[in-house]
């Protein structure tokens, strides 16, 4: 599981992730939602304009059988129709044949008028009928027909039967039942609302079929035609469904359904005209309905799949372009951490891994200046080292000369002898230490007054000293022997130069988290020129290594040997001032920090 989580994968890997992240899955996304969006419109689409096809269809059909109802009116209100109706067997002013002739030119001239008209035949409720093209087939009474039934029950209402069934009525052109569609229409008295006859018109298929065979859905669609009783009006010669049950349109004028025929999945969508109460219905495949949508889904697939390879081929480069330096910087810091540091980060990018590169280099120089400060550094307390040693002897066999030299000088009376040997002892003593490079301020102070000591027994009244130590200040820790060589630089540069007896102070205090010790002399003082050349000397940073050179050059060595042990131990925030007044004197103040403990 580890090795699963992402914070535990290479950068480039996340880089490519997050890459194809924000680019293929919107691109998909954006590809399913185009390809449903399609999807939708394009069925509506489809939907809307087989509903206007259907639509068109239905009203030519109407047009057909509105003009079939309008022939029935022609024909109702014809005279000779009227006489022949009203069952008079000799008609006013006419002779029979002649009534037949006028009544059989009528009808034929509405033939001619509509050639969708296959026959007209009217009969009298006494079952005697007159036609232009049809005639019963045998003697039984036409009255007794169905469609001269249902025309009755329907009382003067136009009535579309249907494809004729089993009538005792042809033609002379031989029509068969499936090439006409029947209307009916009974034909009442005004006056007494009694059935006079019926008016029976077959109305040829051939029109039915030219106003749908054209409308093509698809490669293999159509569209049919089917009556209140689910029964076919017109239908194709080779129909995916050979019959459609009227439960299928649940109960509504117009709408779409799918069903499962033959292992075909087909799509159906109808409407039904109020005025024929026909329904049409469009007929298709699902796959033909999709064409367009594949198409279009083939263009989206496409577009998806060039959007996948550029971000994938970008996704690639990029995380190429950004890891490779990055796996160049980690070789680098591999190589420094094994020891190696000079290897080092080259290019000149100028982004953040450039900018990273770059530090990445300051940072191993300045690790080299740091090595090298503290092999200096180093070198520099080994050779003090070597030097206290070698000097270790001759004070220590000094040391124990004097003590003899003491003992001697007591004995024989030379008191004045005693106490200068006894100093100078004290001297040797506390600069030795036991080999101790930070040692007790009250130690320091009383190596200080051993050194005055001495110094008075020379100078006699020439120098005067004079002591004001904090009691705060009296069990801290110092640097030893930092004291001594600015006293002497007070006694030799400023005591000893002026006329008359001259003065030091030594102030030692505890002022804002530090060891201040002053050093104050009325002596002859510095001119500012010397004054700025040893601050000048005194400003150099002891903590570089480059800096032996420029020590060895400058004036007032030993004050300068003060101040390098002070930074060199505590910092370049420690160290010496120096403050001067020509003719008035000089003042040293040693800035050093608080050290309460120490095992050194």
């Amino acid at each position: 599981m580890k090795y699963f989580q992402i914070n535990n994968l290479p950068i480039r890997y996340k880089l490519i992730f997050l890459l194809l992240l924000i680019t293929i899955l919107p691109s998909i996304g954006l590809g399913s939602v185009t390809s449903w969006a399609v999807d939708r419109i394009i069925d509506r689409q489809i939907n809307q304009n087989t509903l206007q096809l259907i639509n068109q269809v239905n009203r030519t059909l109407e047009f057909y059988l509105s003009n079939m109802q309008n022939i029935t009116y022609l024909t109702a209100f014809n005279p000779e129709i009227k006489r022949f109706l009203a069952g008079k067997e000799k008609w006013q002013g006419i002779g029979e044949t002649s009534d037949e002739y006028q009544i059989r030119q009528f009808l034929q001239g509405l033939t001619t008028l509509y050639p969708e008209v296959a026959g007209i035949l009217v009969v009298n409720h006494k079952g005697k009928y007159i036609s232009n093209e049809m005639y019963a087939r045998s003697a039984k009474p036409l009255t007794e027909e169905t469609w001269y039934k249902e025309a009755v029950r329907n009382k003067g209402i136009f009535k579309i039967i249907g494809h004729p069934s089993q009538r005792n009525v042809t033609t002379h052109t031989n029509y068969k039942n499936e090439e006409v569609v029947s209307v009916v229409r009974a034909i009442l008295n005004p006056e007494t609302q009694k059935v006079e006859g019926v008016v029976l018109i077959d109305l040829k298929l051939r029109v039915i079929a030219e106003a749908t065979k054209n409308v093509r859905l698809g490669k293999w669609g159509y569209l049919m035609v089917i009556d209140h009783r689910g029964e076919n009006i017109y239908s194709p010669r080779r129909p995916l469904v050979d019959q459609i049950p009227v439960s299928w349109f649940n109960n509504g004028d117009s709408g779409t359904f799918s069903k499962e025929i033959n292992g075909q999945h087909l799509q159906f969508i109808y409407q039904r005209s109020p005025f024929t109460n026909w329904t049409t219905i469009g007929v298709f495949s699902n796959q033909e309905s999709a064409f367009e949508i594949k198409e279009i889904r083939f263009y989206v697939t496409s577009f998806v799949f060039f959007v996948c390879l550029i971000g994938i081929g970008a996704s690639y480069y990029l995380a190429y372009s950004l890891s490779r330096p990055i796996g160049q910087l980690i070789s680098f810091m591999k190589k420094a951490e094994a020891g190696d540091l000079t290897s080092r980060y080259r290019d000149d990018r100028s982004d953040e891994i450039g900018m990273l590169g770059r530090s990445f280099n300051k940072m191993l120089d300045q690790i080299q200046r740091f090595i090298s400060l503290v092999e200096w550094q180093e070198r520099q307390r080994w050779e003090a080292e070597l030097r206290s040693l070698q000097a270790h002897i001759k004070p220590h066999f000094l040391y124990n000369t004097l003590d003899t030299i003491h003992w001697m000088a007591w004995k024989k009376g030379a008191e004045d002898v005693a106490k200068v040997i006894e100093a100078l002892s004290k001297l040797f003593r506390i600069g030795l230490s036991k080999g101790k490079d930070i040692i007790s301020f009250a130690e320091e102070i009383e190596h200080i007054q051993s050194y005055l000591s001495i110094q008075k027994t020379r100078y006699k009244d020439k120098l005067n000293y004079r002591f004001d130590i904090a009691p705060s200040v009296q069990d801290l820790y110092i640097l030893k022997l930092v004291l001594q060589p600015v006293v002497e630089n007070a006694i030799y540069h400023g005591i000893k130069q002026r006329r008359g007896p001259g003065h030091i102070l030594i102030q030692a205090e505890e002022q804002e988290g530090q060891l201040i010790v002053r050093i104050k002399d009325d002596g002859v003082g510095m001119p500012k020129e010397t004054l700025a050349s040893l601050r000048e000397s005194l400003l150099i940073d002891f903590t570089a290594g480059d800096k032996e050179k420029k020590i060895e050059k400058v004036k007032g060595y030993g004050m300068i040997n003060v101040q390098a042990r002070i930074q060199l131990t505590f910092g370049s925030a420690y160290g010496l001032r120096i403050d001067s007044e020509e003719g008035k004197g000089t003042t040293v103040t040693i800035v050093h920090p608080i050290i309460r403990h120490c095992e050194r």
